[in-house]
Formats: structure tokens, C-alpha cells, sequence
């Protein structure tokens, strides 16, 4: 669901700036704030499933995400929407580091990892592909909003799951979270992504976008 939602959202921007009243810089921003966040804080989802367990930090992600996609889905207006979109990257950035971390430690054998890990991407890239498909389907039938209504049952029973099947992961509590690193990338790809959407409206020229992708870089 993390990888689907990365696309299926590109179908639905359409009907969700008409509906919102959103410009052309907002609906830029629903589509790139989940893969802002998602991003940015992808090293510091790592990082936290070494220090506090990877099955805890999963799980705190897939709530995360999930309650950020009942959000989405009761967004009232654009602003609301692009700070759950932003929540539901934060979301996604526990899940994928924690799902690799726990596959490497449940499937110790080298041949067993293999097959997991080629899994875990085959469905990736089907989710990739699949994810213009249904967000059309979805609201074509029953509105823009079950594209994100699509992940709370999802996210539930791969909660459930996850709790019931999978062992509690060891924690490092010895190994300290790099916050300036953290904070850095974070930053980098906020001004980053802030420059190029600005740049559609102010023009490559204003000042601030300048300043965004100088500061990025």
C-alpha cells in the first residue's frame, strides 16, 4: 500500500482540484508531499528500527499511515489534505525499512531471504503499475476519496498480522540517532521539492526558488 499510493493518486489529482478549489501549486503539492516526507525521512525509519526494534517501529508506521489515510480521505480542503499526504509519507517512511528489516529476520536461511526479498519487490513494481489502474476505477466509481479509504483495511489487517505472526525485534538501544544527518536530509528535500513546485508559478528565476534549490544543494 505504500508503493500504491505513491501512483494511484495521480489519477484522482484531477477531480480533487476541482472538487477543493485547489490551484495548480496545491494539487503539485498533493501528489509531492507524500513522496516529500516519504523520502525525506526514510534514513531516520531506519534508524529507529535499529534503536527501538524494527516490528515496533512497522507497526507505529502502518498506524501512522493508516490514520493518515482516514484523514486524507475526510480532508475538507487542500491544506488539510497535503499535511495528511505529508503524515501519511512520515507513515511510510517506518514501513518500508522496518518490512526489509523484518524479512531479513524471519527468513535467516539465504535462499528463504531471496525468494522473500524478490517477492517484496515483484509486489512493488505490481503496485507501481496497478496504482493508475484502480485510482481510475475507484473514482470513476465511487469518488476520489476511497483511493484513500482503499488503505484502512489493509493497514488493519496488516497490523493484525504483523502482531500476531511476527516475533518481537531486538533492540540497540546503544546506538544514537545522527539528528544534524537527519535533519539535513530531511531539509534538503523539503527545499528541494518547495523550489520545483514554486518554479511552475514564480518562474525559475524568482528569488526564492533560487534560494530553495541553492540551499538544497
Amino acid at each position: 500500500m505504500v508503493i500504491l499510493d505513491v501512483t494511484i493518486i495521480n489519477v484522482a489529482v484531477p477531480v480533487v482540484g476541482r472538487e477543493l478549489s485547489v490551484s495548480v501549486t496545491g494539487i503539485q503539492w498533493i501528489a509531492d508531499g507524500y513522496t516529500l516526507s516519504f523520502a525525506g525521512f526514510l534514513m531516520t525509519g531506519g534508524a529507529l528500527g535499529d534503536r527501538l526494534g524494527n516490528r515496533r517501529v512497522f507497526c507505529a508506521g502502518v498506524v501512522v499511515f493508516t490514520v493518515s489515510s482516514a484523514a486524507c480521505a475526510l480532508a475538507p480542503d487542500a491544506l488539510f489534505l497535503i499535511a495528511a499526504r505529508m503524515a501519511e509519507g512520515v507513515g511510510a517512511a517506518l514501513i518500508v525499512p522496518g518490512s526489509l528489516a523484518l524479512l531479513q529476520q524471519e527468513y535467516p536461511a539465504a535462499a528463504a531471504r531471496a525468494r522473500a526479498f524478490g517477492l517484496w519487490g515483484s509486489m512493488a513494481g505490481v503496485a507501481a503499475s496497478a496504482g493508475p489502474l484502480l485510482g481510475g476505477l475507484l473514482v470513476s466509481t465511487v469518488g476520489w476519496r476511497w483511493v484513500f479509504l482503499v488503505n484502512l483495511p489493509v493497514g488493519a489487517a496488516c497490523l493484525a498480522l504483523t502482531l500476531w505472526r511476527v516475533a518481537p525485534s531486538a533492540r540497540h538501544t546503544g546506538r544514537s540517532l545522527d539528528w544534524p544527518a537527519q535533519c539535513a536530509v530531511v531539509a534538503t528535500v523539503a527545499l528541494l521539492t518547495a523550489a520545483l513546485n514554486e518554479a511552475g508559478r514564480r518562474g525559475w528565476t524568482d528569488p526564492a526558488v533560487l534560494a530553495g534549490i541553492g540551499l538544497a544543494a
